[in-house]
């Protein structure tokens, strides 16, 4: 439960405990230490007490009328004094508290805290071998009580100036140790994320200060570390589109020209012979389909669109490929103009990434409807697939065509997303227009 509190509550709660713990040990030891004095302080009183006793005894044993005396030593004596003549008939004399006359403010429950000692110095007054009553000793403790009070307010007033003192101090102290954390911690989380150009404030004691910097240089590390991860992907892009181009140059330049030389042989073969028939039907028909899956291929590998009509004509070419090759399946599109005035690589991976995205729809996911988006706001190009098809397990990752589609994004420090709302599927891209422009072309 301790791990569960905040620095500051952690940091309060020992200092309040050890505040209170000192104002009690204060009570115990004015309780413990106030008795004695008052018995000390008042012990001149009660010798006095025993003095003047024994001196009214000895004057009534010498006088003729001891009562006389006696009364006139009673009136003699001021209501005020400590000194009194209590006689038999008055009963015993009353306790210390009950002789309290005036408390100046001090309240009823530290009198009842600090034990009052009893007195007890009551000398006997002997009139003729009988005792008539008793010389006591009756002291106004109010004082005294009243200096124990202000000196307990002293006490505790002191106590809570310096709790005041203290709280004020630790307060500011953990907001200097916990703003520098929190900026810490908000900058690793930062880091976390993939984002590293904001630095993390250097502040606080030094030791936060060095983790500061330390995070500041792991921050930096990474950075240059992501760069070079992103060229080195962009170069192995490069790369692949050039063996790419070359295997589609190969096909077409070599390819080609055998396919088409078998096409016209069999042609004049079958003009020559005039009875082949069938069979030359056939190989006719197997060339065909051996030049449209070359064509197919090529276009694979190296889409000429985008070259010759520009990255918008090219997609909406693609579209209409997909429309003959998939009619149950209701495609609709929103091509941004300005999709044109994109350069390789950019272009090429928009391309197969709309590409890659329908060639799944189509043989996966079993919809009846799809909608391709291709937008550019500001320096953002958004493209986004998405179909109304049964969608993917939940533990889905992405296949070998998104997969190396991923590798293309990253390597233009893009994100590509594969999510699942509103019982539809989507393929989401953003990509970086002027970091893609800019970009490094293959060498």
């Amino acid at each position: 439960m301790w791990q569960r509190l905040s620095f500051r509550t952690q940091l309060f709660l020992p200092l309040g405990l050890s505040f209170l713990a000192a104002l009690v040990m204060g009570g115990v030891l004015l309780q413990s230490f106030a008795t004695g004095q008052l018995a000390d302080e008042n012990e001149p009183g009660r010798r006095s007490t025993r003095t003047v006793a024994e001196a009214l005894n000895n004057s009534l044993k010498a006088s003729d009328d001891p009562r006389k005396i006696l009364d006139a030593f009673v009136h003699s004596l001021d209501n005020s004094s400590d000194i009194q003549f209590r006689s038999v008939e008055a009963g015993p004399a009353p306790s210390p508290k009950d002789s309290l006359r005036d408390l100046h403010g001090v309240p009823h429950w530290f009198v009842d805290l600090i034990a009052i000692p009893e007195m007890d110095a009551a000398s006997p007054v002997i009139i003729d071998g009988r005792r008539v009553g008793d010389i006591v000793f009756m002291p106004d403790l109010s004082a005294d009580l009243f200096e124990k009070w202000i000196g307990f307010l002293a006490l505790t007033s002191l106590i809570a100036v310096l709790m005041m003192l203290t709280g004020t101090i630790a307060y500011l102290f953990a907001g200097s140790v916990l703003r520098p954390l929190r900026d810490l911690g908000a900058g690793l989380t930062r880091i976390r994320r993939g984002d590293y150009a904001t630095p993390i404030p250097v502040a606080g004691p030094q030791e936060i200060r060095q983790s500061c910097e330390e995070a500041n240089a792991l921050a930096m590390t990474l950075a240059q570390l992501s760069q070079d991860n992103r060229d080195l992907l962009h170069r192995l892009v490069s790369l692949q589109d050039d063996e790419r181009r070359d295997l589609a140059r190969e096909l077409h330049d070599e390819l080609g020209p055998l396919l088409f030389g078998i096409r016209a042989s069999t042609i004049a073969l079958s003009e020559a012979s005039g009875n082949l028939g069938n069979p030359a039907q056939e190989v006719m028909r197997s060339v065909e389909a051996l030049q449209q899956t070359n064509r197919r291929i090529l276009d694979r590998l190296r889409p000429l669109y985008i070259e010759e009509l520009g990255l918008k004509t090219s997609v909406q070419t693609l579209l209409q490929n997909f429309r003959r090759q998939a009619p149950h399946i209701s495609l609709t599109a929103t091509i941004d103009p300005g999709l044109n005035e994109i350069d390789r690589p950019l272009a090429q991976t928009v391309y197969r990434l709309i590409q890659e995205a329908l060639t799944n729809v189509l043989r996966h996911a079993g919809a009846n409807n799809a909608h391709v988006l291709a937008t550019i706001a500001g320096e953002v190009l958004t493209i986004e697939i998405s179909d109304d098809g049964g969608g993917f397990p939940a533990d889905n990752v992405f296949g070998r065509g998104l997969t190396g589609m991923h590798e293309r994004v990253r390597a233009l420090s893009g994100s590509l997303s594969l999510l699942r709302a509103d019982e539809r599927t989507y393929v989401r891209c953003r990509l970086p227009v002027e970091t893609a422009r800019d970009a490094p072309s293959a060498g």
